[in-house]
């Protein structure tokens, strides 16, 4: 049975600790405070589940699926945005519905409930400080030491990386409230997470939740670093904190202060303040004994709140390491196998999530506002934007780039005019469930090519026929014009990474991913359970899509469990219980 130690019961730490535990791990889970503790001390955070994420918690800690499914925490189904402009015809304001619905509860309640889950199964759990010292002497017992906290001196451990942290201090000041869920709406959907923004002075956002009391409605702000709304410095107690809150809320959302009049906290520790430094560390840190330990969550990976991604990266990473811990097997732990799973979880979810967060974090550049105030007209083009709470990847590359923006506007235009509702009729689609494949080809300067794709089939086979199905909007459809041949990679089960990276805009998609060279040098991914060479015998035009036609020369049969997407999501095979 492998050993291992995990530092920090938060969101990240004690999923992991959990995920491994019912695996048959020997794990040892080490906190500051008792689950007891936690529930009763201050709220640690603001956070907002999206559906991915709530996904992967399902898996890794079933411990809260009772709380979801009894309804006793509220559902969030909608994202509301107002922006301030220079006049009332400036402002930007209208309402999207979310991709499956949003929650959030408090992490003292989280917290606590994993430790105690921890424990009645069994687990090794330890009420310390964690020090370098600790560590050390950790790592002298255990196969793996994984620290996901970054407070104290531990957090040092990990170097930063300045090739991913562009900021060396706060960007915005930070205040918390979790208050009684007893407000006025004047109208507004109380299932939604409404966000405010003034440009040059911050945001305010909120959202309901569960707290250790019951249902409350979180209050979020975010002020721009010696703005007006930085102006917490004179308070002391929470109920001044509370005062000064609806100060702010009555000179900078008048359209939010009258829901929060007769609002109270929810209890003593229901306030938090707070500045973030969005920061990426190495993921490897070195002890004085020499030993490497693993870096996960906030102690490498620390964004500003403002998109609500911490929590959800936090999850997402949790599972990442999960799934590359399981694939390890009996294999060492070492140096080069933390580095290449760190980078598998920044290259299928972090960076996207990250470049965003901090891009937000600046002043909105003209075509970001044009698209922004576009939505408020067209209902497609909101519910894509705000499909990005939940996939920030679907931000590429419209939100960094003007032309991108204009396609992606018109997109969405033609969306709203189209038969059907698109976004309903592509979710019927999806209870299809299908393979999933990336297509390589390479390019006429001999760059390697590829993307996603779940549109394929077998044609014939005699003569032995194939064919997939590309959008013309597809970036990297001149190359397959240009290409006499291409390949047809059936990934496996545990290549659902390698899904989300060919399936995200990126300057290099074959950035980490290990090939060999096929027919006319066209790239074949490693551990696929099946690719196809195939040459090129006919193109035919099919609305908005091409259908490639290729006759298979060779292909290998690798055998294993493939990947699976339905409605939506990657999923794994198993076999029918009735057979």
């Amino acid at each position: 049975m492998r050993k291992i130690a995990i530092i920090g019961a938060g969101e990240s730490g004690a999923q992991l600790a959990l995920g491994l535990q019912r695996e048959g791990y020997a794990i040892t889970l080490v906190s500051d405070r008792s689950a007891a503790q936690i529930r009763t001390g201050k709220v640690m955070s603001s956070q907002c589940m999206f559906s991915t994420a709530l996904a992967a918690e399902a898996q890794l800690s079933p411990a809260l699926v009772g709380l979801y499914d009894g309804g006793t925490v509220p559902g969030i189904n909608a994202l509301t945005l107002h922006v301030e402009g220079n006049s009332a015809d400036d402002a930007i304001g209208w309402e999207a519905p979310l991709v499956g619905t949003a929650h959030s509860i408090d992490q003292r309640i989280k917290s606590a409930a994993w430790i105690e889950a921890f424990v009645a199964a069994g687990g090794d759990f330890r009420i310390e400080k964690a020090t370098p010292r600790m560590l050390e002497d950790l790592s002298r017992d255990y196969e793996l030491v994984i620290v996901s906290t970054g407070k104290g001196e531990i957090g040092q451990i990990f170097p930063k990386d300045k090739s991913k942290s562009p900021f060396d201090r706060p960007q915005r000041v930070l205040a918390l409230n979790y208050v009684s869920a007893a407000v006025e709406q004047s109208g507004q959907r109380g299932d939604s997470i409404r966000m405010s923004v003034v440009p040059g002075v911050g945001e305010f956002f909120t959202f309901p939740g569960l707290t250790v009391s019951g249902p409350c409605q979180m209050m979020v702000f975010e002020g721009v670093v010696g703005g007006p709304m930085d102006r917490w410095a004179d308070v002391s107690t929470p109920e001044e904190q509370l005062k000064r809150s609806l100060e702010i809320l009555d000179e900078f959302f008048p359209h939010e202060s009258k829901n929060f009049a007769g609002a109270s906290l929810t209890d003593d520790g229901a306030t938090l303040l707070g500045r973030i430094t969005p920061t990426v560390r190495s993921a490897v840190g070195e002890l004085g004994n020499g030993k490497p330990v693993f870096g996960l969550g906030d102690a490498v990976l620390l964004n500003d709140p403002l998109t609500g991604q911490g929590s959800n990266n936090a999850t997402l990473a949790a599972r990442y390491y999960l799934d590359s811990i399981l694939r390890r097997g009996q294999q060492p732990f070492d140096r080069d196998w933390m580095e290449r799973t760190f980078d598998e979880f920044w290259r299928g979810w972090g960076q996207w999530a990250v470049a965003w967060t901090n891009d937000m974090l600046k002043q909105r550049r003209d075509h970001q506002r044009l698209v922004l105030g576009e939505a408020a007209a067209h209902p497609a083009l909101a519910a894509s934007i705000a499909e990005g709470f939940d996939d920030p990847r679907t931000f590429y590359p419209w939100w960094f780039d003007p032309a991108a923006a204009a396609e992606f506007v018109q997109a969405q235009k033609e969306e709203d005019s189209a038969v059907f509702d698109l976004r309903d009729f592509r979710s019927a689609l999806g209870q299809f469930a299908t393979g999933v494949t990336v297509v390589t080809t390479v390019g006429a300067d001999g760059r390697k090519v590829g993307m996603t794709a779940n549109s394929f089939t077998s044609v014939s086979m005699e003569p032995p026929l194939v064919l997939w199905c590309p959008s013309k909007k597809t970036p990297s459809l001149a190359d397959f014009e240009e290409s006499t041949h291409f390949a047809i990679n059936i990934l496996a089960s545990d290549q659902h990474v390698l899904s989300r990276q060919f399936a995200t805009p990126s300057i290099d998609k074959f950035a980490g991913a290990e090939t060999s060279e096929g027919i006319a040098g066209i790239p074949l991914l490693e551990g696929a359970v099946a690719t196809f060479q195939c040459r090129t015998v006919s193109r035919h035009d099919a609305g908005d899509h091409v259908i490639y036609v290729g006759e298979v020369e060779k292909y290998d049969n690798a055998g294993g469990a493939p990947l699976v997407f339905h409605s939506g999501k990657y999923h794994a095979t198993a076999s029918h219980p009735d057979f």
